[in-house]
Order: C-alpha cells, then structure tokens, then sequence
C-alpha cells in the first residue's frame, strides 16, 4: 500500500517520491553472521530503532540459522503502509516446526516443517499503521491500545514453534488491494492468550498480492467506530480495488450508553457502503457470528437480536456482498455441541495459564482454534460469493464446510509468550 509513503530508503541508496511524507526502509536481514552482498547481519543486533531482536531473548546462531526452543521477535522501524515480506526458514542441524505471526499475534504462515539443511520460503504481506490520519487527527485510541503492537512505529514478527529456525527476512513496501476489517472484538488482533478472533487468523489464508488491514477493535460499535474517527483513518488510505469489511452487533445491541438502535445500525451501514462505494472500493457485510448459547434441545439459540436480519436487510437493498458468518457459525456451533464448543472458546480451568487463579468461561470470545474455524468460514463465504479476491486465496487451503469443524487439534501452535486472564474490553 506505502500510499502515504514518501521516500523510500533502501539500503546503500534510496528512491524518492514526489509526495511522500514518510519514510519506508527496504531489509534485506540474514541470520548469518558473514553476510552475503546486499544483506545485513541480525547476529546480536537488538532493536533499537533501525532493526534487531525484540522482546524476548534473542536466539542462538547456528551456521547460517537463528534457532530458539522459544519464540523470539525481530522487529523493523516503518510507517503506516504494507510490507511484503520474504522470509526463508530452516535449521542446519536439526529438524524445525515454525510458525511466523506478525504485529499483534497476527497468523502469517502456520507450521511450515523443515529437516536439518532444508531451507523454505515464505511470503506474505504485512499492515503496519499508527493512529496519525491527517496533521491534526488521530485515532482516538483506548488506555489498553497505547503502545500496542498493532499502532506502533515498526513491524514485528514472531518465530514460533518446535525449535523455530529462521535464515533470512526481507521487507520491501508494496502497493496492494488491501482488505480492511472495520468491527470488534470478535474480529479484533488479540495481543494476549488465550484470547483470538478471526480477522487475525484470515492472513494465513492469502498470498502476496493482498494485504489486510485489522483495524477492528475491542468494545467497538459502528457509531463508537466512527466517533473514535477509526473509519476516518480507514477511509484516509481506502482506495480504488480495495475492501472494506464491516461486522458490527454484539456491542450494538447492548442497552446503556452504547447502544445503537437498529435504524441508526443500518443508517451507518449504508452511510459506509456509500463513501466505500465513491472511493471505488468493494463493500462487504459479515453478520456477527453467534454466541455460545445453547437450547435445552442442545442447539444454538440467537442472542444478537434483530440485528443480523438488519444487515441482511441492508445488504440486499444496497446490492452489498454478504458474508453470512451468523448463519455459518450456527452450523458450525451445532456440529460441535455444547462440549465441542468448550474447545473453540475461551473456557479454562484456573491456573492453566500464569496469572489466572480463576477459571474462564467466556461465551463470546475465543480462543485460536475456535477463531481459526470462524476464520475459515469468512474464507470459504469469499469463495461462495465469488470475490474477485477469491483467486488471492493461498494455492492448497480448500473448502470447508461448518457442518464438519476439523478437531481441535488442528491447532498445535505453541503459546505465545504474552498472556492476559483479563477479558477484552466490553462497552
């Protein structure tokens, strides 16, 4: 995306752009400590500023590989844009499971298996985004987003896994159709374990020709979305060929101070199928998924109100691509069952993860097997619809269908290092 990049400096020289009011760097990093031409060495380089590990404790070199039996971070200073990155991985001397996440736990390449030697790559592209819109406006971030991953001044990624290895990364600015996420916390980067939701799943699943913005956040409506000026900061870069991703309901819905009633709900809608519309961009409606509320005839009863139907409502008078996932997840939660479903959502004995004395038994959110499978659902409906973006789906991922959920161990990705017993914040 760099649409507001304005110098692009690489390293040994640099391209200019006529209207770039920022800066955005070209690495070319390699685990090896004797670099090869046009490479820089990450061997014990910590981030500060420029490049270098990140966080936790930086891996061991080993020949020409960084490998940990922890996940460990390299993070790279960059402004607002999208990134391609190029890594290859692999270990010398013994076999490796790594799985690559990007800003806040986003999933970016999920266990790739290599043998001692073996060397693979990957490429994927990342969103890096600050709250800056304009000179004198700013995305109204909450107390818990400051310093958050997904707003700083870098890309980080994470190496995780079975002995992950790494060998090289390299980081090139790119101008992409970009799918921009507008919703909350269902939809949301969740920074900490055991907490996940789908929109930081949905990269895995995309090649290198389309980026993904999550700009979703915790707590939010569609007005709170507009009042805290997080559509500003979309419609600011949203451009011709791009997506615009809208899931609201569950924060709607709520009585209090934030709610939005269902004529307001679909006013709003309509207002941001237009002004997506007028920038030459494709609007998408995704109903909200449902909670885990079971019958006394074990099937999932609604709890979202009218609101669902309003979308739809909305969605076939605006002539608006419509992904279904209430009427997925339904599917999907039945096929499950009531104790299936304890496995896709946040529900954990006390002390299973440190700093938890009390169990957790959250309906609402999920965990990242649950949010993979919500996940695969917004995908498969992508194809369904027949998306011009469907032909970005990454070769080999194939249908699925909600009525057959794969197990949960379909996830066996390590925990991440960051973890949070606190539930994510609600209106």
């Amino acid at each position: 995306m760099i649409r507001a990049s304005l110098r692009l400096a690489f390293l040994g020289f640099a391209l200019t752009s006529t209207t770039a009011w920022a800066a955005a760097t070209v690495y070319k990093l390699t685990c090896s400590p004797n670099p090869h031409r046009g490479y820089v060495s990450l061997a014990g380089k910590r981030f500060e500023g420029g490049f270098g590990f990140d966080f936790a404790a930086s891996p061991l070199v080993e020949g020409s590989a960084c490998v940990s039996d922890k996940p460990f971070f390299v993070s790279v200073a960059e402004p607002d844009g999208d990134y391609r990155v190029n890594v290859m991985l692999g270990n010398d001397t013994a076999t490796a499971v790594t799985t690559v996440k990007a800003e806040a736990r986003r999933l970016m390449v999920m266990q790739v298996r290599t043998r001692a030697g073996q060397k693979i790559t990957r490429s994927f592209v990342v969103n890096v985004r600050t709250p800056q819109i304009g000179p004198d406006e700013r995305v109204r971030l909450k107390p818990r987003e400051i310093g958050a991953l997904d707003w700083d001044s870098k890309l980080t990624l994470e190496f995780i896994g079975t002995h992950p290895g790494l060998r090289s990364i390299v980081i090139e600015p790119v101008d992409l159709p970009t799918i921009y996420l507008a919703g909350d916390s269902t939809v949301v980067d969740q920074e900490k374990e055991p907490w996940a939701a789908w929109g930081q799943e949905l990269p895995a699943f995309f090649n290198d020709k389309v980026a993904i913005a999550n700009e979703a956040e915790s707590g939010e409506t569609i007005r709170s979305f507009l009042g805290e000026h997080r559509f500003d900061k979309i419609m600011s870069t949203l451009h011709a060929g791009d997506y615009l991703f809208m899931q609201f309901a569950h924060n709607d819905q709520k009585p209090g101070r934030g709610f939005v009633s269902i004529p307001d709900y679909q006013a709003l809608l309509r207002r941001y199928i237009s002004l997506a519309r007028g920038r030459g961009a494709h609007p998408v409606l995704v109903t909200s998924m449902n909670r885990r509320s079971f019958g006394p005839d074990g099937k999932i009863r609604p709890t979202l109100g009218g609101y669902p139907d309003a979308m739809r409502e909305v969605a076939r008078e605006e002539k608006v691509p419509l992904i279904d996932l209430n009427a997925m997840s339904k599917t999907l939660f039945n096929a499950m069952g009531p104790d299936g479903t304890l496995k896709a959502f946040v529900h954990y004995p006390a002390n299973t993860f440190p700093g938890q004395p009390v169990a957790l038994a959250d309906n609402t959110h999920f965990n990242s097997y649950g949010a993979l499978e919500l996940a695969k659902c917004v995908v498969q409906a992508i194809r369904d619809e027949k998306l011009p973006i469907a032909k970005d789906i990454r070769k080999g991922v194939g249908n699925f269908d909600p009525a057959h959920p794969d197990p949960p161990s379909v996830w066996t990705v390590p925990d991440d290092p960051f973890i949070s017993a606190e539930k994510p914040y609600e209106r």
